[in-house]
Parts: structure tokens; sequence; C-alpha cells
């Protein structure tokens, strides 16, 4: 059985502007990254839409607002869930979204910020 796909809308969060009607069969969740038409962007939010018809609500479409990204390089897993660079340092912001604030563009491989936590968990 195949997945259903449903209507997607893909605006981009700056300049609001929609960049693209798509039908994906995966509901891409925030902090995950979706390529369009060759440039990769990550996911910031996740709207649904519904339509009344026939006395129901029915899911009809969804909105997706995204921005421009570049994949990152560098993973790691905390709790079972994946974030940005190396978590192991102490500015790590153990996010899918953003790595840290003393060097967010990265790598985290040679940053002379670089001090090293150990993990709980």
């Amino acid at each position: 059985m195949e997945p259903e796909s449903l209507p997607t809308e893909v605006i981009l969060s700056h300049p609001r502007q929609t960049i693209g009607n798509v039908r994906l069969d995966w509901q891409p969740q925030p902090g995950a990254y979706l390529d369009l038409e060759g440039k990769t962007y990550t996911v910031l939010e996740r709207r649904h839409r519904y339509q009344f018809k026939s006395g129901k609500y029915r899911l009809h479409k969804i909105a997706l607002y995204v921005q421009s990204a570049k994949r990152p390089e560098e993973w790691s897993v905390v709790d079972g869930h994946r974030v940005v660079g190396d978590a192991t340092c102490i500015y790590n912001a153990h996010s899918e979204l953003v790595r840290c604030a003393v060097n967010p563009t990265g790598p985290c491989e040679g940053c002379r910020s670089y001090q090293r936590q150990e993990l709980v968990g």
C-alpha cells in the first residue's frame, strides 16, 4: 500500500512567499531538511489546513514554513535525537537547527572555544 500524499504548500519565511506546491509522501517535522527545485530548506513550522465537508473536518493541505539552509555535515546524537555539531562542547545548543552561539556555522573541529563536557543520558 502506498502512503497517501497530501498537497503541501512550501512557504519561504523571509521574505514571506510561496516557493512551491508539491505532494509529499512524508510529513516533515520542524528541523527536517527539504530539497525543492535544487535548493535545500530547513522546515521551521508545519501547519495543517482543514476543510469542512459532509459535516466533518478533513485534513486538506499542509503548509510548511521554511528557510534556505545548508545541510550540516557534523551531527551528534543526544538522548536519541540528532543535534548539529559536537554535543560534547559546553557551547553546543543541542538543537537540530542551531549549532551554538560561539561558532554557529562550524565546523566544531578545531574551534578555539571548544570546551568538553560530559554528557549524561
